[in-house]
């Protein structure tokens, strides 16, 4: 069996999708920081078969939760304090999204304004819709 130790301060990223953890890596930008990072890939789940987690030794105030409630808003956020969980964070849809996900229409104004931010609007928070804020254009996680 395989054993983590506890972390001090930081979060638990728990119920990852197995096998996603990594690319959540990368869009969390935990790699720009400079702290510790355990990932635990293919963990056994009873809720979900199996699952990844991430434990990350740094403030809460460093992730992004915005980015990751885009990417999956059913994660588990545990915040950590003294080894402790002292919080579960609750993960909903932004409304707003800035430099997520690129515009992939070629009219778009984002495709000529190099300097532009890529903005897409929750348009339907049911099915999980995002539209490009100036053409659009619908973002689609396919």
């Amino acid at each position: 069996m395989l054993n983590v130790g506890k972390i001090r301060e930081g979060f638990v990223l728990d119920h990852i999708k197995a096998g996603a953890s990594l690319s959540l890596y990368h869009s969390l930008q935990l790699d720009k920081l400079d702290c510790t990072v355990a990932i635990i890939k293919n963990a056994r789940s009873n809720k979900l078969g199996k699952k990844d987690i991430l434990k990350v030794e740094c403030d809460i105030n460093e992730l992004n939760l915005d980015v990751l409630a885009f990417i999956d808003h059913n994660i588990t956020v545990n915040v950590i304090k003294d080894e402790k969980i002292v919080d579960k964070k609750v993960l909903v849809l932004p409304k707003e999204i800035k430099n997520i996900i690129k515009c992939k229409n070629p009219r778009c104004i984002t495709s000529v304004e190099q300097g532009l931010p890529h903005v897409f609007i929750l348009a339907d928070e049911k099915n999980e819709v995002y539209r490009c804020k100036y053409c659009e254009e619908k973002y689609s996680r396919l």
